[in-house]
């Protein structure tokens, strides 16, 4: 076994199994209608549902083929982005039709790599690497007017929206080991959440607006690889009664990107089992 899907409920404190594999499977998004998930493996996008029932079906991507964790559903239910390195040899944004289409170019800067939808689904927030420095930017869906939010203040990676759409959580090394932090949505002065002795990655909301889960690697590991024994752990919006829920074999594809159910009681993620 590689991959095990599987969904924690925050009310009951339970996990339970949805569906394993022997593949490398990535990354799950929770569609708004509840009714499916959305996960990453071998460069394509795949819909599982959040009973396992009948296995993953593949969503036609078109030419993007080597799409990364970083990819999720807008608001509506209507429209997916995915993140995609075929046409330039770096990741690329693009958007599509949610039951498969041909992608459309949304940051022409690249690499950018997807991480939140706004909860107007009018903007993206995204990791853009320009120049080697790693940095938090917002985009409309349009592919218009790139905004840039923090300014190489060590490296700023895994943004998403709070569920009022007034902040931008996400992760940050500018006090050398990496932290939550948030910055307001339009702009503004960063502000230091999470205050640990971890290296904290991915920060989610839930879509309640009062909790945040989050993956958190020992202090003395680079970056967010992935077969790595990590903390999945959850906290107030403000960083407050941070607890740990669970550990695991996980890391890198754990949940790189917005996992919630739609009614906050849950969250889908992936644990690792040792390549063979």
């Amino acid at each position: 076994m590689r991959s095990s899907v599987e969904i924690y409920n925050i009310r009951t404190r339970q996990s339970r199994i949805v569906w394993q594999t022997e593949r490398l499977f990535e990354a799950p998004n929770w569609s708004p209608d509840g009714d499916y998930l959305m996960l990453n493996a071998d460069g394509l996008i795949y819909r599982l549902s959040p009973t396992g029932d009948d296995g993953p079906k593949r969503v036609d991507t078109g030419f993007a083929t080597l799409c990364n964790n970083d990819h999720g559903i807008s608001p509506d239910g209507s429209l997916i982005a995915v993140s995609d390195k075929v046409a330039f040899g770096k990741s690329a944004i693009y958007v599509l039709e949610a039951e498969g289409g041909t992608p459309k170019l949304i940051t022409e800067n690249l690499p950018s790599y997807w991480h939140g939808w706004s909860p107007d689904g009018k903007t993206f927030a995204y990791c853009g690497i320009r120049d080697q420095v790693f940095d938090i930017y917002t985009i409309g869906i349009d592919g218009k007017n790139e905004t840039r939010l923090t300014f190489g203040e060590g490296r700023n990676d895994g943004p998403d929206y709070s569920p009022d759409g007034c902040w931008i959580y996400f992760n940050s090394s500018r006090t050398e080991l990496m932290q939550i932090w948030r910055v307001p949505a339009t702009g503004g002065d960063a502000e230091r959440i999470t205050r640990s002795d971890f290296g904290d990655w991915f920060p989610h909301p839930s879509p309640k607006g009062n909790k945040i889960v989050f993956v958190s690697y020992d202090a003395d590991v680079f970056d967010h690889p992935r077969d790595q024994n990590v903390r999945v752990r959850l906290m107030d919006m403000d960083g407050g009664n941070v607890e740990t829920l669970f550990e695991l074999f996980g890391g890198q594809g754990t949940m790189n990107s917005p996992n919630w159910s739609p009614d906050g009681d849950e969250f889908a993620y992936v644990r690792y089992f040792p390549a063979a």
